[in-house]
């Protein structure tokens, strides 16, 4: 194991995996930076998503860690980092406590977005149910009787929630519209956070195989996954280009420049077989589609 936890509090703050959080605030950003392209941009909605979207994504990185002590993915054979509750640190009943605390704060939080942002109760109830859907996702993921991880379809669902749901739910929660344009950069987002998935597991091909867990790269083996993540690389780059033809907004072309680092992550993940050499590339992909996100709206809004 790369790191060894030594107190309670050290094995929370590892729980809760804060490294996740610029992917998950990627789409958000991403949605809000769409909005002030078409001059619907609104601070509290921005400011109310992002909340909501940190609770989420640390319930699902909570739930991810409980589900995979569950059902033995996170044996003695894993390679990448220690979990929490494998650490003997937490114990499964904490860890639920937590979980159920944070999905309380992820509702909460989500109910007021919708507040602020909705006044039709259609499209509140519509919105609640997408909420809602985004708990049940992050929760079962790798815990319940059948989560749906161990089935290989978290990347559909990371693709719908961290891409076409999130970026163009947010554009929507901004403008009370939608366009069909949003959905390039939605798509790109989609690819990118997938990506960052992808990348996990072919971290953990071996020990996911041991545990039952038929994640993507289990089920196709690792030179495909590769080429997999490839594609999703260049997917991501290509719908770039589409929305900026589209909508003759070449500035958002200043994107490019976290090219070459993406392409070194792909090159990474190609080239390093074991586990503890690819998991800093987990981080390096979430930071660089931050990145890509932040620079794709500075060129969109200023060049």
């Amino acid at each position: 194991m790369d790191i060894t936890l030594s107190s309670k509090k050290q094995a929370w703050l590892h729980a809760l995996r804060l490294r996740t959080l610029p992917l998950a605030l990627s789409s958000i950003f991403m949605g809000s930076f769409l909005a002030a392209f078409t001059d619907g941009f609104r601070w509290e909605i921005l400011a109310l998503a992002s909340l909501t979207t940190i609770f989420l994504q640390v319930l699902s990185n909570l739930a991810n860690d409980y589900g995979d002590s569950v059902h033995g993915a996170d044996s003695e054979a894993r390679k990448g980092p220690v979990r929490a509750v494998q650490s003997g640190l937490i114990s499964l009943v904490e860890m639920k406590k937590a979980m159920i605390i944070l999905a309380a704060l992820s509702l909460v939080s989500g109910l007021f977005l919708l507040y602020i942002a909705v006044q039709d109760w259609k499209l509140f109830l519509l919105f609640l149910g997408l909420g809602l859907a985004a708990i049940w996702a992050a929760i079962t993921y790798t815990s319940g009787k059948n989560p749906y991880g161990y089935l290989g379809l978290g990347d559909i669902s990371v693709f719908l929630f961290f891409g076409l749901l999130g970026v163009a739910g947010t554009y929507f929660l901004h403008n009370l519209s939608i366009t069909a344009g949003v959905f390039w950069p939605a798509i790109s987002l989609g690819c990118f956070s997938t990506a960052v998935l992808n990348i996990n597991n072919i971290r953990d091909i071996e020990s996911d195989f041991k545990a039952g867990k038929r994640s993507i790269p289990v089920r196709i083996g690792r030179k495909k996954a590769v080429a997999y993540n490839w594609t999703l690389i260049i997917v991501g780059n290509l719908c770039m280009i589409a929305f900026a033809w589209t909508h003759g907004a070449w500035g958002c072309l200043l994107s490019f420049l976290v090219l070459p680092l993406m392409f070194s992550i792909g090159k990474a993940v190609q080239t390093k077989n074991r586990a503890h050499e690819l998991d800093p590339f987990l981080k390096k992909m979430a930071i660089s589609t931050l990145l890509w996100v932040i620079l794709f709206g500075i060129g969109l809004l200023f060049f």
